[in-house]
């Protein structure tokens, strides 16, 4: 398999992919953009609460 006959394969396949609309895609990126922040506000939260405790017995 030559790499013009992958190229023409893989536009081929692209063709049967169901793209999400405009606003699915808006929907998706704002559920995943909340969910880090959520995330990384849990972690944040519990590096603080375990770095005062480990201060607090250390020091």
């Amino acid at each position: 398999m030559s790499f013009i006959d992958y190229l023409k394969s893989t536009k081929g396949e692209l063709k049967h992919v169901n793209w999400p609309t405009k606003n699915q895609a808006i929907a998706y990126t704002t559920i995943v953009i909340a969910i880090a922040f959520v995330i990384g506000f849990y972690l944040g939260a519990f590096d603080f609460i375990f770095t005062t405790i480990l201060r607090n017995f250390l020091i």
